[in-house]
């Protein structure tokens, strides 16, 4: 059983950053493959980043040179870095360990972006 738990969300203007958390219980974190999803209100959940065992990461093409997608082994963490936040970047970012084994997911972060 692994159990995830996000944090870091909230409400930013236009142009700022915020910086969100999960912390990842269980001892295969590190050969684990993670992710951050995100669902904006009435749409479905998307992938925003990854990131392998390797260090290999990818992106959605809107988040790319924005967000920064990191993990610290030794803390059971990955983060997600997110600047030049957007109106269009609010929703709930869910973190998902993805392999090896089950998927588990968080119960999500309240990001709005909002003037």
């Amino acid at each position: 059983q692994v159990q995830l738990v996000e944090s870091g969300g909230g409400l930013v203007q236009p142009g700022e950053s915020l910086r969100l958390s999960c912390v990842a219980s269980g001892s295969i974190f590190s050969v684990a493959t993670m992710a951050w999803y995100r669902q904006a209100p009435g749409q479905e959940r998307e992938l925003v980043a990854i990131m392998f065992s390797s260090g290999n990461t990818n992106y959605a093409t809107s988040v790319k040179g924005r967000f920064t997608i990191s993990r610290d082994n030794a803390k059971n963490t990955v983060y997600l870095q997110m600047n030049s936040l957007k109106p269009e970047d609010t929703g709930v970012y869910y973190c998902k360990k993805a392999s090896p084994g089950l998927p588990y997911w968080g119960k999500g972060t309240l990001v709005t972006v909002s003037s």
